[in-house]
Protein backbone atom coordinates (compact mmCIF):
# COMPACT_ATOMS: atom_id res chain seq x y z
CA UNK A 1 0.00 0.00 0.00
CA UNK A 2 2.66 2.55 1.08
CA UNK A 3 5.45 4.04 -1.34
CA UNK A 4 7.41 4.68 1.89
CA UNK A 5 7.62 3.39 5.31
CA UNK A 6 5.67 4.43 8.67
CA UNK A 7 8.06 4.40 11.86
CA UNK A 8 6.00 3.81 14.94
CA UNK A 9 7.38 4.77 18.39
CA UNK A 10 5.77 3.73 21.46
CA UNK A 11 4.77 1.02 24.23
CA UNK A 12 3.78 -2.41 24.14
CA UNK A 13 1.92 -4.22 26.78
CA UNK A 14 -0.37 -7.62 27.04
CA UNK A 15 -3.95 -6.91 27.89
CA UNK A 16 -5.80 -8.66 30.25
CA UNK A 17 -9.43 -8.13 29.98
CA UNK A 18 -12.56 -8.81 31.42
CA UNK A 19 -15.96 -8.66 30.29
CA UNK A 20 -18.53 -7.37 33.18
CA UNK A 21 -21.81 -5.68 32.72
CA UNK A 22 -20.62 -2.56 33.86
CA UNK A 23 -17.50 -1.01 35.30
CA UNK A 24 -17.48 -1.69 39.10
CA UNK A 25 -17.12 1.67 41.40
CA UNK A 26 -14.62 2.44 43.61
CA UNK A 27 -13.89 -0.12 46.42
CA UNK A 28 -16.30 -2.72 44.50
CA UNK A 29 -15.75 -6.05 43.53
CA UNK A 30 -18.40 -7.68 41.12
CA UNK A 31 -18.70 -10.82 38.97
CA UNK A 32 -17.63 -10.56 35.42
CA UNK A 33 -17.79 -12.87 32.62
CA UNK A 34 -15.04 -13.58 30.04
CA UNK A 35 -11.68 -13.01 30.30
CA UNK A 36 -9.27 -12.99 27.83
CA UNK A 37 -5.46 -11.96 26.99
CA UNK A 38 -4.74 -10.37 23.85
CA UNK A 39 -1.66 -8.29 23.16
CA UNK A 40 -1.80 -4.75 23.31
CA UNK A 41 -0.14 -1.12 23.97
CA UNK A 42 -0.86 2.38 21.99
CA UNK A 43 2.36 2.26 20.32
CA UNK A 44 1.92 -1.58 18.90
CA UNK A 45 -2.06 -1.44 18.76
CA UNK A 46 -1.12 1.27 15.59
CA UNK A 47 1.82 -0.23 14.27
CA UNK A 48 -0.31 -3.71 13.61
CA UNK A 49 -3.64 -1.32 12.57
CA UNK A 50 -1.39 -0.02 10.34
CA UNK A 51 0.57 -2.98 8.71
CA UNK A 52 -2.59 -4.94 8.44
CA UNK A 53 -3.72 -2.69 6.17
CA UNK A 54 -0.78 -2.79 4.00
CA UNK A 55 1.67 -0.18 5.15
CA UNK A 56 5.06 -1.23 5.87
CA UNK A 57 6.33 -0.61 9.36
CA UNK A 58 9.12 0.26 11.91
CA UNK A 59 8.03 -0.53 15.32
CA UNK A 60 10.95 1.17 18.11
CA UNK A 61 9.78 -0.23 21.49
CA UNK A 62 10.82 -1.81 24.48
CA UNK A 63 9.46 -5.41 25.81
CA UNK A 64 10.85 -7.55 28.55
CA UNK A 65 12.82 -10.89 27.77
CA UNK A 66 9.91 -13.01 29.04
CA UNK A 67 6.79 -14.64 27.93
CA UNK A 68 4.68 -12.03 27.47
CA UNK A 69 7.49 -10.09 25.48
CA UNK A 70 8.38 -13.61 23.24
CA UNK A 71 4.77 -13.43 22.62
CA UNK A 72 4.53 -10.00 21.63
CA UNK A 73 7.48 -10.30 19.51
CA UNK A 74 6.21 -13.48 17.40
CA UNK A 75 2.86 -11.11 16.72
CA UNK A 76 4.70 -8.22 15.30
CA UNK A 77 6.86 -11.21 13.25
CA UNK A 78 3.31 -12.64 12.10
CA UNK A 79 1.77 -9.17 10.81
CA UNK A 80 5.40 -8.84 9.15
CA UNK A 81 6.08 -5.75 11.19
CA UNK A 82 10.08 -4.80 11.18
CA UNK A 83 10.89 -5.47 14.96
CA UNK A 84 14.80 -4.83 14.00
CA UNK A 85 14.24 -1.58 16.66
CA UNK A 86 12.18 -4.05 19.43
CA UNK A 87 14.73 -4.15 22.49
CA UNK A 88 14.49 -6.62 24.75
CA UNK A 89 14.73 -5.23 28.20
CA UNK A 90 17.01 -7.54 30.54
CA UNK A 91 15.88 -5.96 33.87
CA UNK A 92 12.33 -4.89 33.16
CA UNK A 93 9.68 -6.78 32.42
CA UNK A 94 7.12 -5.89 29.93
CA UNK A 95 3.88 -3.63 30.40
CA UNK A 96 0.67 -5.08 31.12
CA UNK A 97 -2.56 -3.55 30.94
CA UNK A 98 -5.91 -4.27 33.26
CA UNK A 99 -8.87 -3.61 31.40
CA UNK A 100 -12.74 -3.79 32.55
CA UNK A 101 -15.34 -3.59 29.22
CA UNK A 102 -18.78 -2.99 30.41
CA UNK A 103 -21.96 -4.12 27.95
CA UNK A 104 -21.92 -1.06 26.02
CA UNK A 105 -18.18 -1.43 24.95
CA UNK A 106 -17.02 1.18 27.58
CA UNK A 107 -14.26 0.71 29.08
CA UNK A 108 -11.96 1.29 32.48
CA UNK A 109 -7.97 0.57 32.22
CA UNK A 110 -4.89 0.70 34.49
CA UNK A 111 -1.53 -0.13 33.22
CA UNK A 112 1.69 -1.00 34.22
CA UNK A 113 4.44 0.16 31.66
CA UNK A 114 7.30 -1.90 33.01
CA UNK A 115 9.79 -1.46 29.99
CA UNK A 116 8.23 0.71 28.30
CA UNK A 117 9.07 3.53 31.04
CA UNK A 118 12.80 3.04 29.90
CA UNK A 119 12.42 3.61 26.03
CA UNK A 120 15.35 5.67 25.73
CA UNK A 121 16.00 8.75 23.02
CA UNK A 122 18.97 6.58 22.54
CA UNK A 123 16.54 4.00 21.05
CA UNK A 124 15.00 6.40 19.01
CA UNK A 125 18.33 7.89 17.50
CA UNK A 126 19.13 4.12 16.52
CA UNK A 127 16.29 4.45 13.99
CA UNK A 128 17.43 7.58 12.70
CA UNK A 129 17.87 6.43 9.31
CA UNK A 130 14.46 5.18 9.04
CA UNK A 131 13.21 7.79 9.96
CA UNK A 132 14.32 9.83 7.93
CA UNK A 133 13.46 7.64 4.95
CA UNK A 134 9.69 7.45 6.32
CA UNK A 135 6.50 8.83 5.21
CA UNK A 136 5.19 9.54 8.91
CA UNK A 137 6.41 8.77 12.07
CA UNK A 138 3.62 7.97 14.77
CA UNK A 139 3.65 8.73 18.61
CA UNK A 140 2.00 8.17 21.69
CA UNK A 141 2.54 9.26 25.30
CA UNK A 142 2.67 5.65 27.10
CA UNK A 143 6.81 6.15 26.93
CA UNK A 144 9.08 8.63 28.72
CA UNK A 145 8.15 12.21 26.80
CA UNK A 146 11.74 12.84 26.20
CA UNK A 147 11.79 9.96 23.95
CA UNK A 148 8.43 10.91 22.29
CA UNK A 149 10.46 14.66 21.81
CA UNK A 150 13.63 13.00 20.43
CA UNK A 151 11.52 10.95 17.76
CA UNK A 152 9.24 13.56 16.70
CA UNK A 153 12.50 16.36 16.88
CA UNK A 154 13.95 13.61 14.44
CA UNK A 155 11.07 13.68 12.14
CA UNK A 156 11.20 17.01 11.67
CA UNK A 157 14.53 17.83 11.31
CA UNK A 158 14.46 15.11 8.43
CA UNK A 159 11.02 16.01 6.77
CA UNK A 160 9.37 13.50 7.54
CA UNK A 161 5.44 14.04 9.11
CA UNK A 162 5.13 14.21 12.50
CA UNK A 163 1.95 12.37 13.75
CA UNK A 164 1.00 12.27 17.29
CA UNK A 165 -1.46 10.74 19.27
CA UNK A 166 -1.48 12.45 22.82
CA UNK A 167 -2.87 9.54 24.91
CA UNK A 168 -2.57 9.08 27.79
CA UNK A 169 -4.11 12.81 28.02
CA UNK A 170 -1.64 14.98 29.79
CA UNK A 171 -0.23 19.01 29.63
CA UNK A 172 2.49 19.25 26.43
CA UNK A 173 5.45 21.55 25.89
CA UNK A 174 5.41 23.87 22.89
CA UNK A 175 8.75 22.57 22.15
CA UNK A 176 7.37 19.09 21.32
CA UNK A 177 3.97 20.51 19.98
CA UNK A 178 6.16 22.97 16.92
CA UNK A 179 8.03 19.88 15.58
CA UNK A 180 4.31 18.00 14.83
CA UNK A 181 2.90 18.19 11.48
CA UNK A 182 -0.84 16.32 12.32
CA UNK A 183 -2.13 15.92 15.94
CA UNK A 184 -5.21 13.55 16.62
CA UNK A 185 -6.74 14.19 20.46
CA UNK A 186 -10.25 13.08 21.00
CA UNK A 187 -11.85 16.05 23.37
CA UNK A 188 -11.31 14.81 26.40
CA UNK A 189 -7.24 14.97 25.16
CA UNK A 190 -7.89 18.70 23.48
CA UNK A 191 -9.25 19.81 26.65
CA UNK A 192 -6.23 18.93 28.14
CA UNK A 193 -4.04 20.76 25.98
CA UNK A 194 -6.07 24.00 26.03
CA UNK A 195 -8.23 24.39 29.18
CA UNK A 196 -11.40 24.43 26.86
CA UNK A 197 -14.12 22.09 27.98
CA UNK A 198 -16.72 20.86 25.89
CA UNK A 199 -18.55 18.31 24.08
CA UNK A 200 -19.75 19.96 20.80
CA UNK A 201 -18.62 21.24 17.26
CA UNK A 202 -17.99 24.57 18.69
CA UNK A 203 -15.85 23.67 21.67
CA UNK A 204 -13.62 21.02 19.34
CA UNK A 205 -13.36 24.06 16.56
CA UNK A 206 -12.27 26.42 20.11
CA UNK A 207 -9.84 23.64 20.75
CA UNK A 208 -8.44 22.88 17.58
CA UNK A 209 -7.39 26.32 17.32
CA UNK A 210 -6.12 26.72 20.29
CA UNK A 211 -3.93 23.72 19.61
CA UNK A 212 -2.41 25.07 16.53
CA UNK A 213 -1.62 28.42 17.61
CA UNK A 214 1.10 26.34 19.69
CA UNK A 215 2.80 25.62 16.92
CA UNK A 216 1.41 22.30 15.36
CA UNK A 217 0.37 22.20 11.89
CA UNK A 218 -2.71 20.49 11.46
CA UNK A 219 -5.24 19.11 14.14
CA UNK A 220 -7.60 16.76 14.12
CA UNK A 221 -9.95 16.42 16.87
CA UNK A 222 -11.76 12.87 17.33
CA UNK A 223 -15.22 13.31 18.58
CA UNK A 224 -16.03 9.28 18.81
CA UNK A 225 -19.57 8.45 17.14
CA UNK A 226 -19.37 12.69 16.40
CA UNK A 227 -17.04 11.85 14.29
CA UNK A 228 -14.31 14.09 14.09
CA UNK A 229 -12.95 18.17 12.82
CA UNK A 230 -10.38 18.60 10.98
CA UNK A 231 -8.62 22.69 11.27
CA UNK A 232 -5.50 22.59 9.02
CA UNK A 233 -4.97 26.65 9.24
CA UNK A 234 -7.37 27.05 5.93
CA UNK A 235 -10.50 25.88 6.67
CA UNK A 236 -12.47 24.48 9.16
CA UNK A 237 -14.24 20.40 7.93
CA UNK A 238 -16.42 17.53 9.97
CA UNK A 239 -16.10 13.93 8.90
CA UNK A 240 -18.82 12.06 10.38
CA UNK A 241 -18.44 8.63 11.75
CA UNK A 242 -19.70 5.01 10.12
CA UNK A 243 -22.66 3.99 12.51
CA UNK A 244 -21.67 0.56 14.20
CA UNK A 245 -22.88 -1.26 16.96
CA UNK A 246 -20.09 -1.17 19.24
CA UNK A 247 -18.69 -3.98 21.97
CA UNK A 248 -15.24 -2.76 22.60
CA UNK A 249 -14.02 0.71 22.03
CA UNK A 250 -10.38 -0.67 23.92
CA UNK A 251 -8.11 0.53 20.60
CA UNK A 252 -10.57 2.56 18.44
CA UNK A 253 -7.99 5.59 18.65
CA UNK A 254 -4.92 3.49 17.90
CA UNK A 255 -6.86 1.71 14.92
CA UNK A 256 -7.77 5.02 14.14
CA UNK A 257 -4.15 6.26 13.70
CA UNK A 258 -2.89 3.61 12.17
CA UNK A 259 -4.95 3.29 9.72
CA UNK A 260 -4.87 7.08 9.04
CA UNK A 261 -1.22 7.02 8.70
CA UNK A 262 -1.42 4.00 6.34
CA UNK A 263 -3.54 5.94 4.05
CA UNK A 264 -1.30 9.01 4.01
CA UNK A 265 1.69 6.67 3.28
CA UNK A 266 -0.54 5.37 0.67
CA UNK A 267 -0.85 8.00 -0.99
CA UNK A 268 -3.89 9.63 0.15
CA UNK A 269 -4.75 13.14 0.43
CA UNK A 270 -5.66 13.64 4.41
CA UNK A 271 -9.22 13.85 3.73
CA UNK A 272 -10.09 10.47 2.55
CA UNK A 273 -7.75 8.99 4.83
CA UNK A 274 -9.94 10.66 7.95
CA UNK A 275 -12.48 8.40 6.14
CA UNK A 276 -10.88 5.67 5.95
CA UNK A 277 -9.25 5.86 9.42
CA UNK A 278 -13.02 6.17 10.53
CA UNK A 279 -14.26 3.35 9.00
CA UNK A 280 -11.04 1.17 10.01
CA UNK A 281 -12.01 2.52 13.73
CA UNK A 282 -15.84 2.04 13.67
CA UNK A 283 -14.69 -1.67 12.59
CA UNK A 284 -12.88 -2.47 15.20
CA UNK A 285 -15.41 -1.66 17.84
CA UNK A 286 -17.34 -4.34 16.90
CA UNK A 287 -14.90 -6.88 17.83
CA UNK A 288 -13.60 -7.52 21.45
CA UNK A 289 -9.44 -6.74 22.74
CA UNK A 290 -7.03 -4.67 21.32
CA UNK A 291 -5.11 -6.00 18.74
CA UNK A 292 -7.62 -8.73 18.06
CA UNK A 293 -10.15 -6.11 16.77
CA UNK A 294 -7.80 -4.77 14.10
CA UNK A 295 -8.90 -5.32 10.43
CA UNK A 296 -7.37 -6.15 7.81
CA UNK A 297 -7.97 -4.49 4.28
CA UNK A 298 -10.29 -7.31 3.40
CA UNK A 299 -12.46 -6.65 6.12
CA UNK A 300 -12.98 -3.09 5.08
CA UNK A 301 -13.23 -4.12 1.19
CA UNK A 302 -15.99 -6.21 2.26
Amino acid sequence: MSAKPIVVVGSSNMDLVIKAARIPRPGETILGGEFVMVAGGKGANQAVAAARLGAEVYFVARVGRDPFGEKMLENFRRDGICTDYVVQDEKHASGVAMIVVDESGENSIVVAPGANGVLRPADVVAAEEVIAAADSVLLQLEVPLETVACAAQLGARHGTRVILDPAPARALPDELLAAVSLITPNETEAEILTGIAGDDEDSARAQAAAIRSRGVGTVLVTRGASGSLLDDGSSVRVFPAPRVKSVDSTAAGDCFNGALAASLAGGAGLPEAIGFASAAAAFSTTRLGAQDSLPGKADLEG
